[in-house]
C-alpha cells in the first residue's frame, strides 16, 4: 500500500520525490486487511452543514474563515427605535447572503474553511447548496490545496476560476465509528494520497503507521540511488570473509585492527539470530562456509532457520543506507580513538563536610 501510495504521487523527476504527500489515516477498529489507499485526502472530521456528499466539485478555499468580517477597531452604534434595530440587521444579513452567493455563483459546490464558519453564513451556504467543510490545522489546509489545486483566499469574497480547486468527489463517510471526509481525485493531478490504517488499539495503528514510514522514506531513497545489494545478513559476512582476507596480506599491527573490524561485521547475524532463537554460532559458521564456497549472496532464512539465498527469499538492502550506516560508524570510531586527552571535570565547590569521629558502641 505505501509503493501505490508513492507511485500515484512521484513527480516526473523522482529525485524531487517529497514525503509529506503521502499521508496517513489512523482509524481504531477493523484489521489490517481492511485498509485502503485513497488518492486524495482523508480528513478526520465531519461536513459542518447537512450536505455530506458531492461530486465533480469545484472548491473554494478560504484560510480566515467563512463568517462576518470584524473592524479593526471597535466601533458604537447609536440605535434609536426598533426600526432602525432590524435595518441594521437586515443589512449585515443581505452582506454576508451576497457574499456567499458570489461564492456560488463561481461555480463552487464546496467551500474549506481555516478559521470559524459563521451560523448566518451557514444558513446561507445551505440555502445555495454549498458543502461546507473546516480544516484548523495551517499544514492540512496546504494539503488540501496541493490536493485538489485551490488557492487558499485570505477573506470571503468572490473567487476567480484560476484560484478555485477541482475534486472528483467529496463525501463523508463512517468507518469504524469514525466520521470522516474522503477527498479523491482518481483522474491524477494531485499530490497527495492517504493510506487509511485500521486496527484494533491505538499501539497497533502506531506500528502500521511506523511501517508505511519506512517504506515511503525507503522508496525515497530509491529515487536518489536504486542499486540494491543482498539482504539477511549476507553482504555483512561477505565485507567481514573479504576484511579478514585482507588483514592476513598486511604486515604488522594493522592487521589485527582490520581483522577486528571486520569482525565486528558479525553482530548484524548474531543479532538476527538470536532474536529468532536460533544458535548464533551454528549460523554464522555456515554463512561462512557458504561465502567461502563463492554463494556470495547467501543469508539468514529466519522461517527455517538455515542459510539460503537472498535473492531467492527476496531480501534486499538498499547500496545507499547500507553505505552511509558503515561510514559514519566507523566516522564516530574514529573520532573516539582520535581523543588524546580526557578533560576531568572539577570538583564541586562549596565547604567540605566535616569529619565524622568515632563510633561509640551506642
Amino acid at each position: 500500500m505505501a509503493f501505490q501510495a508513492c507511485i500515484q504521487v512521484c513527480p516526473e523527476n523522482p529525485a524531487n520525490f517529497n514525503v509529506d504527500n503521502v499521508r496517513v489515516a489512523k482509524l481504531v477498529g477493523g484489521s489490517l486487511h481492511n485498509s485502503s489507499v485513497v488518492r486524495g485526502m482523508v480528513l478526520k472530521n465531519d461536513a459542518v452543514g447537512s450536505i455530506k456528499k458531492v461530486e465533480n466539485a469545484m472548491v473554494a478555499v478560504f484560510a480566515g474563515g467563512v463568517d462576518t468580517s470584524a473592524t479593526e477597531t471597535k466601533g458604537t452604534v447609536l440605535i434609536h427605535s426598533a426600526e432602525h434595530l432590524e435595518n441594521y440587521a437586515k443589512t449585515e444579513e443581505a452582506k454576508v447572503e451576497e457574499l456567499i452567493k458570489s461564492v456560488a455563483d463561481s461555480g463552487a459546490k464546496v467551500i474549506v474553511s481555516g478559521a470559524a464558519v459563521g451560523d448566518m453564513a451557514l444558513h446561507f451556504c445551505e440555502r445555495y447548496k454549498l458543502m461546507v467543510l473546516k480544516v484548523s490545522s495551517k499544514f492540512e489546509l496546504r494539503r488540501f490545496c496541493r490536493t485538489t489545486g485551490a488557492v487558499a483566499l485570505l477573506k470571503l469574497s468572490q473567487p476567480n476560476a484560476g484560484e478555485l480547486g477541482y475534486a472528483d468527489s467529496v463525501s463523508v463517510e463512517e468507518i469504524g465509528g469514525a466520521r470522516v471526509t474522503v477527498v479523491q481525485n482518481e483522474e491524477g493531478g494531485n499530490l497527495v494520497a492517504t493510506v487509511v490504517l485500521r486496527g484494533s488499539t491505538d499501539s497497533i495503528l502506531e506500528d502500521l503507521e511506523r511501517a508505511v514510514d519506512d517504506g515511503v522514506n525507503t522508496y525515497k531513497s530509491m529515487c536518489r540511488d536504486s542499486r540494491i545489494i543482498p539482504g539477511a545478513a549476507a553482504t555483512e559476512v561477505e565485507l567481514a570473509k573479504r576484511l579478514k582476507e585482507f588483514s592476513l596480506k598486511e604486515t604488522g599491527l594493522d592487521q589485527y585492527a582490520i581483522a577486528k573490524f571486520g569482525e565486528s561485521f558479525e553482530m548484524v547475524p548474531r543479532t538476527l539470530s538470536e532474536n529468532a532463537g536460533l544458535g548464533a554460532m551454528e549460523i554464522i559458521s555456515s554463512l561462512y562456509a557458504e561465502h567461502a564456497a563463492g554463494n556470495v549472496k547467501v543469508g539468514i532464512d529466519l522461517k527455517e532457520g538455515s542459510c539460503k539465498d537472498a535473492s531467492i527469499m527476496k531480501i534486499w538492502d538498499l547500496y545507499i543506507t547500507k553505505s552511509f550506516a558503515l561510514k559514519y560508524s566507523a566516522d564516530v570510531v574514529c573520532t573516539v580513538l582520535r581523543i588524546d586527552q580526557i578533560i576531568l571535570a572539577k570538583p564541586a565547590g562549596g565547604p567540605r563536610p566535616p569529619k565524622q569521629g568515632g563510633m561509640d558502641e551506642d
